[in-house]
């Protein structure tokens, strides 16, 4: 009997499943492209996950490439390379996570206290255009401005201070990739605590007025307590991507005299993947990247969820 019963409640569960899928059909018809996509890029691809376990060789194919296990793992692991490695990927992504946080929260309460509408669309304009230039163009913009005959040097050496190589020492190339990276991405990251703000209740920052608050006051008793959740979903986020500072910038950005700072997990994975042709090994470098990353995502997401209450799941 009680075999029967949960047969019957499963099968009610399933009809009403479909029922909800006929009835919102065109939801979900928006939402098949993105499935797809999902399912090619993201899913699909994990099948050569394998291949981080194989001694790859392209002429065998995945499942005739011969299996080594944990080998390649214990390569990076035991390689001079490995500490440095970690050590640049995560003083470069901290510093980047940590630095760059408040911005987007400052700039958009200085938005939302903003009184005149021409000064604020300006300002709007002119923090979300960096987030447009490709990254080409802005290490282009960083190679010009910092090189040494550039117009840093230039402004330094017209104030008799002595011109700096910026592009050539490593304590540099994290500031002006961080700081390059703050100035890129602020307005463009914005846009999701501005529509936080906005749906503040106006009845909160009325009583507050009545009350005599000042709007120093009033964002920091009303607003940011509001718009916490959003950042530390955010925040959260982020740690998820600690090992994962894209390699594009970071590549441009490289030469012989920063190397031993700006060398982080993804370039070389690039470099030993691609240019070097050892597929196992960078293929056991990322995955080894993505599980340290999930476990960080993981553990943040836990700890965020005891102390604030607020978490992805």
């Amino acid at each position: 009997m009680e075999i029967n019963a949960s047969k019957t409640r499963r099968e009610i569960a399933r009809r009403r499943l479909w029922r909800k899928v006929a009835q919102n059909w065109a939801l979900y018809l928006f939402l098949l492209p993105s499935a797809v996509v999902l399912a090619l890029f993201s899913f699909a691809p994990m099948y050569g996950i394998q291949i981080a376990f194989k001694k790859f060789v392209a002429a065998k194919g995945i499942w005739g490439s011969e299996w080594v296990g944990m080998k390649n793992f214990t390569k990076f692991f035991s390689s001079y390379m490995f500490s440095s490695l970690v050590g640049n990927t995560l003083a470069l992504s901290v510093y980047m996570i940590i630095a760059s946080f408040p911005f987007p929260i400052l700039l958009a309460l200085l938005l939302n206290y903003c009184i005149h509408p021409g000064l604020k669309k300006t300002t709007q304009m002119i923090t979300y255009a960096p987030h447009f230039i490709s990254t080409v163009v802005l290490v282009g913009m960083i190679n010009v401005f910092f090189s040494t005959d550039g117009v840093v040097n230039n402004i330094l050496s017209m104030l008799g201070a002595e011109r700096l190589s910026f592009l050539d020492k490593g304590p540099a190339f994290r500031h002006l990739f961080v700081w390059s990276h703050i100035w890129q991405r602020t307005g463009y990251n914005s846009v999701i605590y501005i529509a936080a703000l906005s749906g503040i209740s106006l009845e909160l920052h009325e009583a507050a007025i009545v009350d005599g608050a000042s709007k120093l006051q009033r964002a920091i008793h009303i607003d940011l307590p509001s718009i916490l959740p959003t950042a530390i979903i955010l925040l959260i986020m982020s740690t998820g991507n600690v090992l994962s500072v894209g390699y594009e910038k970071v590549y441009l950005m490289q030469n012989d005299l920063n190397l031993g700072m700006s060398e982080i997990i993804s370039t070389y994975v690039y470099k030993v993947g691609l240019a070097n042709a050892q597929y196992s090994y960078s293929t056991a470098i990322g995955l080894f990247n993505n599980v340290v990353n999930v476990a960080i995502l993981l553990t943040v997401n836990k700890i965020a969820d005891k102390v604030s209450g607020t978490a992805l799941l």
